[in-house]
Order: structure tokens, then C-alpha cells, then sequence
């Protein structure tokens, strides 16, 4: 497949103004196909989680372009930017982010509700996205009933109940023991292939990165390396 779901041309990103501005993000580029697992690694502090928020439309670069299953989001309004982050974007963050008072499967129904669907359909999805993660005898639990592990795994089943175009996630196996955390992120590389989405995941979990299909590096806002990075 060689459509793009996601495409950062020249983007920056500052905070504040003037000398006591902060450069986060300098001149970064980056193509992402359909079908394509990518890893972005590199130290604490250069600039991975601004990249995540800037790709996945949560912020807006100071300068450059961020296209998104073509569509231009640094062009869009925030109720426009809203829409393509229910429609077309799945998160996955390091903590978890679950609803205290909504069950696990009440979780993930919630997202499709946002789109004013709530039928038959939407609870099969739910049901069987559990039953892939091994969650399906959680499902009625709140989430002071789970463990870590759990929880995170039903944030992950959340990311992927409105089928979105491209998965962003954010040290998405930081709370799984080993072989919990390779399903996941096996999980995430057979969906992204078998349905043509994308996925970015940002990780210093090492014993991933065999999975995936690239792996970028970024130091001090820059991709500097790419494909076959040793780490």
C-alpha cells in the first residue's frame, strides 16, 4: 500500500515568544503509509510527546503542515480538528485516562455515543476488541476493580472502537509485563496491516521495535535517523 494516512512536512513548534521562546520541534518531516507500524524513540525531552500532540491534532504547529487521511488540519478550526480526532485518530496513552464511573465495555460504547451511535453493531465491536485483549470477563468491572495491566488494555481497546485511520500511542506497554506488552504491540501491527490503517508509537520499550516496521529517531526535535535505527 503506498497511501499516506499521515504527512508532516517542515513542522515546528515553539513556546513563547521572542529570546525566551522554546524550539521544541525544528524543521521536522515525516511520512507514515497505510499498513505501516512506526516507532519514533530517543531521549526524555526531545520532543516525542509535542510530536504526538502536533500529529494527532491536538495542537497546531507553529509553522509547516500536518495532513492527516488528507486532510490538512493546521487549516481547520477547532470543531473541524475535534471531528477528525473522533473520526479518524485512536490514543493510547501511558495512563490509562478511563472514566471512574463507566464499566469497561460502557468505556469503549462511549466513543461510538459521541458519534451518535449506539446500536447492536457498536456493542459487538466492544465485545470482541475485549475478547481480543482478554478482557471479555472484565467487562462489566469499573476501573478501580483492575489492575494496571487491565487498564491500559481496555484504553487500547477504546482507541480502536471508532476503527479510526491512524493509532497514536504513547508508551502503550509502560504498565504490561513482556508478553502482555509484545501482544499489544503484535496486535497493533496485525490491524494496521490487515485493515490499512497506521500506527505511531512512541516507546522506549526496546523488545518492540522488531515489530515494527520503522523506527525513527528524534533528538532535540528532529528526526535525525530513520529505518534501521540501533538503539
Amino acid at each position: 500500500m503506498s497511501e499516506e494516512k499521515l504527512v508532516l512536512e517542515n513542522v515546528s513548534k515553539s513556546f513563547g515568544e521572542g529570546e525566551n521562546a522554546v524550539v521544541v520541534l525544528n524543521d521536522l518531516s515525516l511520512r507514515v503509509k497505510a499498513g505501516e507500524l512506526v516507532a519514533i524513540v530517543g531521549p526524555s525531552g526531545s520532543g516525542k510527546s509535542t510530536f504526538l500532540c502536533i500529529a494527532g491534532a491536538l495542537l497546531s504547529p507553529s509553522s509547516g503542515r500536518v495532513i492527516i487521511d488528507g486532510d490538512e488540519i493546521n487549516k481547520m478550526s477547532p470543531g473541524q480538528m475535534n471531528s477528525i480526532r473522533l473520526k479518524k485518530i485512536g490514543f493510547i496513552f501511558q495512563s490509562a485516562n478511563l472514566i471512574p464511573y463507566l464499566t469497561v465495555r460502557d468505556q469503549l460504547l462511549l466513543v461510538t455515543e459521541l458519534e451518535g451511535n449506539r446500536n447492536k453493531e457498536a456493542k459487538k465491536r466492544a465485545d470482541d476488541l475485549l475478547e481480543k485483549l482478554g478482557l471479555a470477563h472484565r467487562k462489566h468491572h469499573y476501573p478501580e476493580s483492575l489492575s494496571g495491566g487491565e487498564r491500559q488494555r481496555v484504553a487500547i481497546a477504546r482507541a480502536w472502537m471508532n476503527n479510526p485511520e491512524i493509532i497514536f500511542a504513547d508508551e502503550p506497554t509502560a504498565s504490561l509485563d513482556s508478553e502482555r506488552g509484545r501482544a499489544v504491540v503484535q496486535m497493533l501491527a496485525d490491524e494496521v496491516k490487515l485493515r490499512g490503517k497506521s500506527a505511531v508509537m512512541v516507546t522506549h520499550d526496546q523488545r518492540m521495535l522488531d515489530l515494527c516496521d520503522r523506527v525513527v529517531w528524534m533528538e532535540d526535535g528532529k528526526l535525525v535517523e530513520s529505518n534501521s535505527v540501533q538503539v
